[in-house]
C-alpha cells in the first residue's frame, strides 16, 4: 500500500469533518462572502478620527533578560517610556536585551531535547508584555531596534486591561502580525513597523515574541510605540469557525458515519464495509502515522470515525506533550480533556501557560494527580499561576521527576521552593530569576544528589554562594553544568571548593560575578581542575588575563564557548595559543576587550575561520 494513499485518506477525513463543523456556522457561500468582506474591509479607508500615539507605560512580564534584577542596565524594563538611545546604533546598557542569541545555546549539554509534535510554525523563544496607558484599536505598532534587529517574529494584542482593578474574564489574544525568523544583513538601528491586522476590540496590552536563533549577537530594543484610534473602525469582521482542543464533542453520529470507505466485493460491486484499507494496517503502523500530527490535528482526527478515535486516544500518543505553543487558549478545561489520554505521560511542557486565571490550582493538581506518576520532565517556565500549593502537589504526585524548569517564575513565594527537596531523583533544575533563598537551595542540594544540571542565574535572594558551592562540592559530584550568572557574592574560596568537588563540570557560567579576582589564581585553578570544560563564561570580569587564557589552552582542549567580554588584560598572542590548543572552539566573545581591536579580530578570523569571534560596537 502506497504511503501517499494513506496520507490522502487521512486528509480526506480531515476535510470531511471540517466541512461538517463549518456548516453549523454558515454555508460555504456565506463563509466565502464574509471572508471577502474581511479582506475588503481591511483595505477600506479608516473613519476620520484622531490617532493616539503612546509609548509603553509599564513592562508587565518577560521571559528573560541579559541584565540584573537590581539594576536597569540591559534589562527589559528599559522598554518602558520614550527612547533612550534611538536612532543611535550599537551596544548600549540603556536598552532591553534578552539572555541568549544564535543556536549555540541549544547546542550545550544542559539544553533539554526538543519536544515531539511541536508545530512547525511555532518559533518563539522569548517574549515581553507591555502595558500602555489608553486602550485603542491598533492601527500601527513601531518597535525601535538599536542593535542586531530582526528577532521579532510575532506581535499580539490582548483584550484584558492590565491596569483594571477587576479580575480578568474571557481573556482573548489576537495576533496582529507574525513572521518567520530572519537574519537582517546589518546590525544597524531601525524602526520596525510591520503591517498589522485590524482587530475588533481595543487593547492596551501588547506582547512581542522573539526568536534570536538567526542573529549573530544579542538583539537590543529601545522602545515600542502603539498607534491607534479610540473609536471602533467600521470593519465587517467575520471569525471563521476553528476546531481546536476545546471543541471536542465526539458524537456517536459523526464517529459512525465518517470515514467508512468502500471496498470491492466478490460480485465486482462496491460494498460499504468497515474501515477499508485501515483494517489491513497493523495497529503500530497507524500509531506511527498519527505520531506526526500536531496536537490540534490529533484532536480533530479523533472526531472523524471510531477507529481513528481509538487510535487518537491511545495514551502512547501522549508520552510527550508540548502545550507551550497553545499558551493563549489553554485552560483547566483543556487539561481536563487531555487528562484521560495522558496516563503514560513522561514529558510535558506547560511553559508560558495559565496566566491571568487561565489555569488554577484545581485544574493543575487534578491533571498531575492523574498523570504525574510516570512524569520525568516538567517545564513550567513563566507560569505565574504557580503557588506553594502547586509545588507541593508536584512533590507529592511526581515521585520520578528528573527535570523541573521554573525559569522566571518570579512571583513564587520563597518558602514554596522547600518542596523541591522532596524530588530526590532530580537531574535538571532551572531556577533562573526566581526568589529562592539560602535555606531552600541548601535543602535541595542536601537531598537531590543526582543533579546533573543546575541553573541559579539571577537568583538574587541567595545570601551566600560560597555556602552553595561548598554544598555542591560535597553532595553533587555528577554535576555537568552550573549557571551562576550574576551571583554577587561567590569568592575565590567558594569557586576553588566547587571545582575541586565537581570535576565532571562541562559548563560553568560565572558571568557578571564581580567578587572573583584573577589575582587569587582562581581561574587557573578552575582550568586545571575541569579538563572536560566545554563552556566557560567570565563575562564582565575585568581581571581575566593572559595567564588565565594560557591555562585554559593547556588544560581544557574540549573548550567550545568562551566569553571574556570586558577584560582589559588579554592579548592577541594568548588567544592564538587558545585557538591552536582548542580545535573545537566555536564561539569567543571579546566585546569591550581593550587590547582586542577590530584589526586583531579580523586577523584572528582569517587564521581561525571556524571560530565565531564576537566584538560589539557603539556609535
Amino acid at each position: 500500500m502506497q504511503p501517499e494513499f494513506l496520507m490522502l485518506t487521512l486528509l480526506s477525513m480531515f476535510y470531511y469533518i471540517c466541512l461538517r463543523r463549518r456548516s453549523r456556522s454558515g454555508t460555504r457561500g456565506e463563509a466565502l462572502t464574509s471572508r471577502r468582506a474581511v479582506e475588503s474591509g481591511q483595505r477600506a479607508v479608516m473613519p476620520v478620527t484622531v490617532e493616539v500615539e503612546q509609548y509603553a507605560k509599564e513592562v508587565l512580564d518577560f521571559s528573560s533578560h541579559y541584565g540584573s534584577e537590581n539594576s536597569m542596565s540591559y534589562t527589559m524594563w528599559n522598554l518602558a517610556g520614550i527612547p533612550n538611545v534611538f536612532p543611535s546604533s550599537g551596544d548600549f546598557t540603556q536598552t532591553a536585551v534578552f539572555r541568549a542569541y544564535g543556536t549555540w545555546w541549544e547546542q550545550c549539554a544542559s539544553a533539554p531535547p526538543p519536544f515531539r509534535r511541536t508545530p512547525k510554525g511555532f518559533h518563539s523563544q522569548d517574549y515581553i508584555e507591555l502595558g500602555f496607558e489608553e486602550p485603542v484599536y491598533p492601527t500601527a505598532v513601531d518597535v525601535l531596534e538599536t542593535y542586531y534587529p530582526g528577532a521579532i517574529i510575532k506581535i499580539l494584542a490582548c483584550s484584558h486591561n492590565p491596569f483594571s482593578q477587576n479580575p480578568p474574564a474571557d481573556v482573548r489574544w489576537e495576533v496582529l502580525w507574525s513572521g518567520e525568523p530572519t537574519k537582517v544583513l546589518t546590525p544597524q538601528a531601525r524602526q520596525f513597523s510591520p503591517n498589522i491586522k485590524h482587530i475588533n476590540f481595543p487593547t492596551n496590552l501588547l506582547r512581542l515574541e522573539v526568536n534570536s536563533s538567526m542573529l549573530d549577537y544579542y538583539t537590543e530594543m529601545d522602545a515600542v510605540i502603539l498607534r491607534g484610534v479610540k473609536e471602533r473602525p467600521m470593519l465587517a469582521l467575520y471569525k471563521m469557525p476553528i476546531i481546536d482542543i476545546n471543541d471536542l464533542s465526539d458524537s456517536e453520529e459523526e464517529l459512525s458515519d465518517v470515514g467508512c470507505s468502500f471496498r470491492q466485493g466478490g460480485d465486482g460491486k462496491h460494498q460499504k464495509t468497515g474501515n477499508g484499507y485501515f483494517d489491513k494496517l497493523p495497529y503500530e503502523l497507524i500509531q506511527l502515522i498519527l505520531s506526526h500530527l500536531t496536537l490540534p490535528d490529533l484532536c480533530r482526527l479523533a472526531q472523524s470515525c471510531k477507529l481513528l478515535h481509538q487510535h487518537c486516544c491511545d495514551p502512547l500518543q501522549y508520552t510527550q506533550l508540548s502545550l507551550q505553543p497553545y499558551w493563549a487558549r489553554l485552560s483547566d478545561a483543556s487539561l481536563g480533556y487531555l487528562q484521560s489520554r495522558c496516563t503514560l505521560l513522561q514529558r510535558i511542557n506547560l511553559s508560558w501557560t495559565g496566566n491571568r486565571g487561565a489555569l488554577t490550582l484545581t485544574g493543575f493538581s487534578s491533571f498531575l494527580k492523574a498523570c504525574g506518576l510516570s512524569l520525568g520532565c516538567l517545564e513550567l517556565s513563566c507560569c505565574h499561576f504557580l503557588n506553594e500549593a502547586c509545588l507541593e502537589v508536584i512533590s507529592q504526585t511526581c515521585p520520578g521527576l528528573q527535570e523541573l524548569n521554573l525559569s522566571s517564575c518570579d512571583r513564587l513565594h520563597p518558602q514554596a521552593f522547600a518542596h523541591i527537596s522532596k524530588l530526590t531523583r532530580l537531574r535538571r533544575l532551572v531556577l533562573y530569576r526566581t526568589k529562592i533563598e539560602q535555606t531552600a537551595i541548601l535543602s535541595i542540594l542536601t537531598f537531590c544528589i543526582e543533579l546533573r544540571h543546575l541553573s541559579l542565574g539571577s537568583c538574587v535572594r541567595i545570601d551566600d554562594y560560597d555556602g552553595v558551592a561548598g554544598m555542591l562540592a560535597a553532595r553533587c559530584h555528577s554535576l555537568r553544568s552550573l549557571d551562576l550568572w550574576r551571583c554577587k557574592n561567590l569568592t575565590d574560596r567558594g569557586l576553588a571548593e566547587l571545582v575541586s568537588g565537581c570535576r565532571m563540570l562541562e559548563e560553568l557560567d560565572l558571568g557578571w560575578c564581580p567578587t572573583l579576582q584573577s589575582s587569587t589564581g582562581c581561574f587557573q585553578h578552575l582550568a586545571r581542575s575541569l579538563p572536560r570544560l566545554r563552556k566557560l563564561f567570565l563575562t564582565a570580569n575585568r581581571t581575566v588575563c593572559d595567564s588565565d587564557i594560557e591555562e585554559l589552552a593547556a588544560s581544557c582542549p574540549s573548550l567550545q564557548h568562551l566569553d571574556i567580554l570586558g577584560t582589559r588584560l588579554v592579548s592577541a598572542d594568548s588567544l592564538k595559543k587558545l585557538f591552536q590548543s582548542c580545535p573545537r572552539l566555536l564561539l569567543l566573545d571579546v566585546s569591550f576587550c581593550s587590547q582586542i581591536d577590530t584589526r586583531v579580530v579580523q586577523e584572528l578570523s582569517g587564521l581561525f575561520p571556524k571560530v565565531a569571534i564576537k566584538k560589539s560596537f557603539t556609535q
